[in-house]
């Protein structure tokens, strides 16, 4: 017995470094029973607004829509999303395409801890990993001992995520945690529906992926990343990634061992932070378009704290990921639109 577990830990482990993948599009309610079921520092240099060239360029002398606090006016028209080169073809990045849009709103900021918390008190909402009793956490949050009295309850494909018992956003990092410390980073633990909740108790929405790309790429064409296709200009950290041996090696060398606070990492001349890195983050769109399921996958963009071009390289304004939409991990989140 011992042997044949031994053998079926390291087929798990070839196939998740043959497919390069963290195991966070596997976190999905239905696929998830127990296992043996189944084999910074502010980095761009802010501009006002009418000093950017990308919306002096696109409004010439006309009159700025008024602003919104918190949020950045994004301009529309036709605009390129996706890749032709794709580095995770069944992640469907390509082809690349022209998409026309309207201007819009975006958060600049990730919604944090402390503006979901003013959310449930004022409408005494529970979430769904409330109601479900548990959420998916990362190994590193579990001691050893917890690792081994819940060895049952992990990802039989990412043996590194857990589904912990009283998990939820107000205990994010596992069932003895709270949201000390934490007011200020990104809202965690919240499935596509809870986002849905959020941005519409704002008078806002999710973002369509189509509108998060271009949000994502500042108004640069065919980039990697929000402010170009160098990970470290002027060897600074622009995104809280993973750094080391994944899953057990994090060295932190951008500040964070886990999340960061929503107001690092200033990544493009659209005054957003974090779109890249720090936690995944809930769009509108369907991942298969004509899926009419109970719990349909939704589409999620921006990559992870716990990502690394090693293994899982979707912190690229291309790239793309899913999840069911009752779907909750300790590493994903969102941001709200609005209509121009």
């Amino acid at each position: 017995m011992v042997q044949l577990q031994s053998v079926a830990l390291l087929l798990a482990a070839l196939c998740w470094r043959a497919s390069g993948d963290c195991g966070c599009n596997k976190l999905d309610r239905e696929a998830s029973a127990k296992s043996t079921e189944e084999p910074m520092q502010q980095v761009c240099q802010q501009r006002p607004k009418q000093n950017n060239k990308q919306y002096r360029d696109y409004y010439g002398e006309l009159e700025l829509e008024p602003e919104i606090e918190g949020m950045s006016l994004i301009p529309g028209g036709s605009q390129h999303i996706g890749t032709d080169e794709p580095l995770f073809k069944a992640d469907r990045e390509a082809p690349e395409r022209l998409v026309k849009l309207q201007d819009f709103y975006l958060d600049k900021l990730e919604v944090s801890n402390a503006q979901f918390a003013k959310f449930v008190e004022a409408t005494n909402y529970t979430t769904e990993a409330e109601k479900f009793g548990d959420s998916f956490l990362f190994k590193t949050l579990l001691t050893d001992a917890e690792q081994k009295d819940l060895e049952d309850y992990r990802v039989a494909s990412a043996l590194w995520w857990f589904k912990v018992k009283g998990v939820s956003w107000r205990k994010p990092h596992g069932i003895n945690s709270n949201l000390k410390g934490l007011e200020q980073h990104p809202v965690v633990h919240v499935s596509w529906r809870d986002a849905v909740a959020y941005c519409t108790w704002q008078g806002k929405r999710l973002p369509s992926e189509a509108e998060w790309e271009v949000a994502c790429r500042g108004g640069k064409q065919r980039k990697l990343f929000p402010w170009g296709n160098k990970l470290m200009p002027k060897d600074k950290h622009w995104l809280n990634i993973w750094q080391g041996e994944f899953p057990d090696g994090n060295t932190a060398d951008d500040g964070y061992q886990f999340t960061c606070p929503v107001t690092k990492f200033r990544q493009n001349n659209y005054d957003l932070y974090n779109m890249v890195g720090n936690v995944w983050e809930w769009t509108a769109d369907l991942w298969q378009a004509d899926d009419t399921s109970e719990t349909p996958n939704r589409v999620k963009k921006g990559g992870s704290y716990m990502c690394h071009k090693s293994y899982c390289y979707r912190y690229r304004c291309a790239a793309r990921s899913q999840n069911t939409e009752d779907s909750s991990a300790g590493n994903l989140g969102f941001r709200c639109a609005k209509n121009g």
